[in-house]
């Protein structure tokens, strides 16, 4: 009986020790290798859903899910997210645990398969992680061969460095340079290398631009890289810079762009020029074209003067003058043939002027 029950108790203990293992190697060893994605089914046609679900992600943030090709967990997404469907995405907000679950539609990537469910942080620090999917009726190709040679990798945090002039304040391009230290990890050389730069607003995909770098990296070198960065013209609020290598981002970069508030002043001044001058023309139109009263005088905009009044010029001896005078500064001198006097010399008051005539009063 006894022996029996050491046998009873050995089992049982056994049973208990090989569930304390099972459940000791599940659950850490996901959480030590990052963040987790799984999927509710690995193979699924286009049109259809799966649900994604996420642990070991950081609280509270966004996250991208995208059905991406010509990609593997173990190489990531050849292409960025060029190669993903961008137009289906999904996102999605991690809770308080870094977990997270959400359903997405398959869609076919523009490039052929092995495909992948992408999932990438959107803001802060990066951090991304690839459960297979097999989308039916997809074609499939190999993967394109690894490069034996120079691979480049971030040595240093990257920084966007510069500041914008007064143009950007009335909608000018805002411009800046992107600057990270870059060293060859690989056992060759890197010469004249071409990065990606891509430029993201808010949760959009980024729009990449080839900038190339001239200089040469031996292995285990490393070198400082500008790079410049440019925005589209009157671009305003939160973007995000990318930097992407042989198919491989190396960095994200947040960059807060301020609005150009100049454009908004112009447009404020010319709602209320355009009033005012609109008004004024037409004040002028009706001033020119409404009646007048009889007698009245036309406004304009000078002033008349009042007109000089004509006096006479009177005679020493105080008599009334000349029923017909003429003007001292305007009569001629008298010309022959002339018996009236009319056109006679002028009149002055000198006592020697023969022409003046003198009146004797009654004695």
């Amino acid at each position: 009986m006894s022996g029996k029950v050491r046998g009873l108790r050995l089992s049982a203990m056994a049973a208990v020790l090989a569930l304390l293992m099972l459940t000791a190697g599940g659950g850490p060893a996901s959480a030590a290798g990052g963040p987790v994605v799984t999927l509710s089914a690995a193979q699924a046609g286009a049109g259809g859903s799966v649900t994604v679900r996420g642990s070991g992600w950081r609280s509270h943030t966004l996250l991208m899910v995208l059905v991406c090709g010509r990609a593997t967990p173990a190489r990531g997404v050849i292409g960025g997210t060029n190669s993903c469907a961008n137009g289906d995405g999904r996102a999605v907000t991690t809770d308080a645990q870094g977990a997270f679950g959400r359903e997405l539609p398959v869609a076919e990537p523009p490039v052929p398969c092995p495909c992948v469910v992408h999932v990438a942080t959107v803001t802060g620090p990066g951090a991304e992680a690839d459960a297979v999917l097999q989308v039916a009726g997809h074609p499939v190709a190999p993967l394109p061969a690894e490069q034996s040679g120079g691979r480049l990798a971030i040595l240093s945090d990257t920084r966007l460095t510069g500041s914008s002039g007064l143009l950007t304040w009335f909608g000018a391009p805002p411009s800046r340079t992107l600057v990270f230290t870059v060293g060859n990890t690989g056992s060759g050389t890197v010469k004249d290398p071409v990065f990606q730069v891509g430029s993201a607003h808010g949760v959009f995909a980024p729009q990449w631009d080839d900038r190339q770098w001239h200089g040469t990296l031996a292995p285990g070198g490393k070198a400082e890289v500008r790079l410049p960065v440019e925005l589209s013209a009157g671009a305003h609020g939160d973007y995000t810079v990318s930097l992407e290598y042989d198919g491989r981002v190396l960095a994200e970069q947040p960059w807060g762009v301020g609005r150009p508030w100049g454009v908004t002043l112009f447009w404020i001044l010319l709602c209320l020029v355009v009033p005012a001058a609109l008004f004024r023309i037409g004040m002028a139109v009706v001033d020119r074209l409404r009646p007048r009263r009889p007698g009245a005088a036309r406004r304009t905009g000078t002033p008349r003067l009042p007109r000089p009044a004509l006096r006479l010029p009177r005679s020493r001896t105080g008599d009334a003058p000349p029923t017909n005078p003429t003007l001292p500064w305007f009569a001629p001198d008298s010309v022959p043939g002339d018996p009236a006097g009319r056109l006679s010399a002028p009149h002055t008051d000198s006592p020697t002027s023969p022409t003046t005539p003198t009146t004797k009063g009654p004695t």
